[in-house]
C-alpha cells in the first residue's frame, strides 16, 4: 500500500515511478525503453510507466492508472506488460511496486533457460533459497503473467525465460535496489560458470541466510555478542 490518495498524492507516486525509469538506465538496467515499472496506489489500482515512451519525456500525466479489472486511465496506453504487474500486485499484499528490466547478465542466463542457485549466499535478498526463471511465453500475454507469478511466489525476484528479470519490492525504491543487485548476482553467477566447478550452498545454510535477512541492516536486530555502549564515544566531550 502506498498509503493516503488524491491528486496531491497521485502526482508524487507518478514522480517517483518517473524517476525511477530514469535510473533504469542510469543504472544501464535495461536499454532503451524495454523495462517497465509499477507503483500500486491502493487496493484496487496502480500505476504504471506507459507503453513505448522515452523515460527522459515522462511528465506525471504521462503515468496511467490501471484497475485490478483491466479499466485505464489517462492520455498513454499501459506498457504491454500490465498484466504480470497486475497479477503480481493482486497476488502478492507485500508488493508495492514492480520493477522489470532486461538487464545484461541475467537476461543472458534466462536466455539459457536457468535461474540463479545458490551459488552465493546474497542470492537470499531476493527472498528464498534460489531465484526461479518463469518458462517462456509471449510477453504481455496472460500466460507469461500465470508462469511469473508462479516463479515470484515465496520470492521478491525471479527471471522471465528468454526475456529479463522481475523484481519486487514495499516501495519504487526498494524494488529498484533489488533489481540491481540480481543483476550483480547473475553478472558474478555468469563470471563463475565460465570458470568451472560452481560450489553450490545447500538448501539448509541458505534457510538460516534467509532467516538472517529478515533482520539485515536494521538497527534493533539482536546479537547477543553485541552490548551498546552509548551513542557517544569513550573519552569523549
Amino acid at each position: 500500500m502506498t498509503g493516503s490518495t488524491g491528486p496531491g498524492a497521485d502526482v508524487e507516486i507518478r514522480e517517483a515511478l518517473i524517476a525511477a525509469c530514469r535510473d533504469l538506465t542510469r543504472r544501464g538496467l535495461t536499454p532503451g525503453t524495454t523495462g517497465n515499472i509499477s507503483v500500486r496506489r491502493d487496493e484496487l489500482s496502480f500505476f504504471i510507466s506507459p507503453t513505448g515512451t522515452a523515460y527522459e519525456a515522462l511528465e506525471p500525466n504521462d503515468i496511467p492508472l490501471v484497475h485490478f479489472d483491466g479499466r485505464w486511465f489517462g492520455r498513454r496506453r499501459p506498457s504491454s506488460e500490465w498484466r504480470f504487474h497486475r497479477d503480481i500486485l493482486k497476488a502478492r499484499s507485500d508488493a508495492g511496486a514492480i520493477v522489470h528490466t532486461h538487464s545484461r547478465h541475467a537476461t543472458a542466463l534466462a536466455c539459457t533457460g536457468r535461474g540463479i542457485p545458490a551459488f552465493h549466499y546474497m542470492v537470499a535478498v531476493a527472498g528464498g533459497v534460489d531465484i526461479r526463471c518463469a518458462s517462456y511465453h509471449t510477453f504481455g500475454s496472460q500466460e507469461l503473467s500465470d508462469a511469473a507469478v508462479a516463479a515470484i511466489a515465496g520470492r521478491k525476484a525471479c527471471l522471465l525465460a528468454n526475456h529479463g528479470v522481475i523484481a519486487l519490492g514495499a516501495d519504487v525504491s526498494a524494488a529498484l535496489t533489488l533489481a540491481g543487485e540480481v543483476e550483480d548476482l547473475a553478472a558474478q553467477y555468469c563470471a563463475a560458470l565460465a570458470i568451472g566447478n560452481v560450489q553450490i550452498l545447500d538448501e539448509n545454510e541458505m534457510h538460516r541466510v534467509v532467516e538472517k535477512f529478515r533482520t539485515y541492516g536494521k538497527p534493533d536486530a539482536l546479537d547477543s555478542a553485541l552490548t551498546f555502549g552509548g551513542a557517544d564515544l569513550p573519552g569523549s566531550v
